[in-house]
């Protein structure tokens, strides 16, 4: 009964291609791809709406207010009051803007962000798009978010918007870097790109209860760590929202846009946070895989859409808890700390696997990270940087 609560979408996709039988092999492949389609766009624009009401909910109970609670009961008919308001504001387009490029900046953000979802697994099976190289295909799609920031800011013909996307793309290809070398520990240790492989890898629990997830291991917890805080930026949430800023007047690149358009881009973003914490849960959190043995029973897409939701949960919690940092800062951080660190997780990784993987493999693996970590922290001397600033004014 289990096993086929945990595949009732696999069957239920194989019994609708079960009405073309006898069609073309080009039809059926075709047609399984639009119901992967249709099934994402589904799933993940459902979760949009949900997630923009949950968020705001929660940040309104952090800072010990109430919310949406007027539309819907306990107001969750909210995102469709806003989606109706955004569809029928006026679409403002500058009169000296590239009305081409900026009417494509928006739709091409959001496709990435959209591609980037084909590669996940989401459980047993359940690989929308499973292709070798998953890995590489989610960072070569997920990296034409910069040319679509910059078409924003071009587009526009605006010099704020222009300022707003170049900062964008230096702090995303800033931390592009770092996001991309601490999956090279994870694709180093399973020998493989595919994301079905990496899941696989970390199937099997110790004494049958504790799971060999990656993240368990000291440099996959520093890699998830370093991870994590760069899908922060690369999805440009708080405390790294410095070149949108929407609590202030000028919103970076979206400052020349409205209605559906300015819409678009806070559901790429969101959309791009679900794609980040999705490969994180992926590399880092065993996937669809339960954390015991004993709780197998669970359908593995409950256990991965669970592991997504603690990871959105800390990001609306990251959000409302931390200010907003300085671009100085923020570049700081990837280039001098970051970066090291992400190449160290490389490092330990290799120490980690060459010493057997076992206990002596994870000590010296946690002295490779712990000694790089120490000598940062002392040339780095974080203390005199983020010291309290005094102000002095003139007489």
């Amino acid at each position: 009964m289990s096993k086929s609560i945990d595949q009732i979408f696999v069957s239920a996709k194989y019994w609708l291609l079960s009405w073309l039988d006898g069609s073309p092999s080009w039809l059926i492949q075709i047609t399984s791809s639009l119901i992967s389609i249709f099934a994402l766009l589904a799933v993940f624009l459902t979760l949009f709406a949900l997630m923009s009401v949950l968020e705001r909910k929660i940040l309104a109970r952090i800072q010990n207010r109430y919310g949406p609670n007027r539309v819907g009961p306990f107001g969750l008919f909210q995102p469709v009051a806003d989606g109706i308001k955004m569809l029928i504001k006026e679409d403002i387009v500058p009169a000296r803007a590239d009305k081409s490029v900026h009417f494509l900046a928006p739709i091409l953000i959001a496709a990435a962000a959209i591609l980037a979802l084909g590669v996940i697994p989401y459980g047993r099976n359940m690989t929308p798009f499973a292709i070798d190289g998953g890995i590489l295909f989610f960072f070569a799609v997920g990296s034409t978010t910069e040319l679509a920031v910059f078409m924003a800011g071009w587009g526009s013909n605006n010099k704020f918007s222009m300022l707003g996307a170049m900062r964008a793309i230096a702090q995303m290809f800033s931390y592009e870097l770092p996001l991309l070398v601490t999956v090279l520990p994870v694709v180093m240790v399973v020998g493989s790109l595919g994301p079905d492989r990496i899941v696989a890898a970390q199937a099997e629990y110790t004494y049958g209860f504790a799971p060999r997830w990656f993240v368990f291991t000291p440099w996959g917890a520093a890699a998830f760590l370093l991870f994590f805080v760069s899908g922060l930026v690369e999805s440009n949430r708080t405390p790294f929202d410095v070149p949108e800023g929407e609590s202030e007047i000028v919103a970076g690149h979206m400052t020349e846009y409205s209605g559906f358009k300015y819409a678009t881009f806070f559901m790429a973003e969101y959309i791009g946070m679900f794609a980040i914490s999705g490969l994180g849960v992926t590399l880092f959190l065993g996937g669809w895989h339960a954390p015991a043995s004993a709780l197998e029973f669970v359908p593995s897409y409950l256990w991965f859409f669970g592991k997504l939701s603690v990871l959105l949960l800390v990001y609306v919690w990251v959000r409302g808890t931390l200010p907003r940092t300085r671009i100085d800062q923020i570049m700081n951080l990837a280039w001098k700390f970051m970066l090291p660190m992400a190449f160290t997780c490389v490092i330990a990784a290799a120490v980690w696997h060459y010493a057997g993987r076992g206990l002596r493999g994870w000590l010296w693996s946690l002295i490779v990270i712990a000694s790089v970590y120490t000598v940062l922290s002392i040339v780095l001397d974080t203390r005199r940087k983020f010291a309290p600033r005094v102000y002095r004014f003139a007489e």
